[in-house]
């Protein structure tokens, strides 16, 4: 069921990517939505629909688009009038490197911040990709040994100990 419309000033990018948050969230069984579909929901958010909010859907927050003239990569265009989620992983245009993928949590109200939390640990991953956490600790105290070779340091501190 449909949140009640907020009584925020949303900035376009951030109730874009709101709007289809949530209808991933909603419809998670579907790989993406027509531009309309995220059109109606943004309307649940906001009564009044900024000007440019088919705009931005349609090109200006599209990562698969070249800039014009947002750089942002918050969706990711499907098809014709469909679109989805910019994913960690997609192909997108050179111009847009380094924008934003999703609002600042301080830019959504906070009924909806469990949506950038969500993106972050559990959408924007590319699929099947699985963090271990033994791996993900290579590297970690490199800095330990400075220039010193790690065997030759590990030896030292071990001498040290007797």
């Amino acid at each position: 069921m449909p949140r009640a419309v907020t009584p925020v000033r949303w900035k376009v990018a951030d109730l874009v990517w709101t709007a289809t948050a949530l209808l991933h969230r909603e419809c998670p069984e579907r790989a993406d939505f027509l531009v309309a579909e995220i059109v109606a929901r943004a309307a649940q958010l906001q009564r009044q629909l900024p000007a440019g909010l088919k705009p931005h859907i349609y090109s200006h927050a599209v990562a698969n688009r070249p800039p014009s003239p947002n750089r942002a990569r918050r969706l990711f265009a499907t098809g014709k009038s469909r679109r989805r989620l910019f994913r960690s992983g997609d192909p997108f245009d050179p111009a847009r490197a380094g924008a934003a993928t999703r609002p600042e949590p301080d830019a959504v109200p906070e009924a909806y911040r469990d949506l950038i939390r969500w993106y972050d640990e559990e959408y924007s991953r590319p699929a099947g990709q699985h963090v271990d956490p033994l791996l993900a600790l290579r590297g970690a105290g490199r800095h330990l040994a400075g220039r010193e070779h790690p065997d030759r340091y590990v030896r030292r501190l071990r001498e040290e100990w007797t």
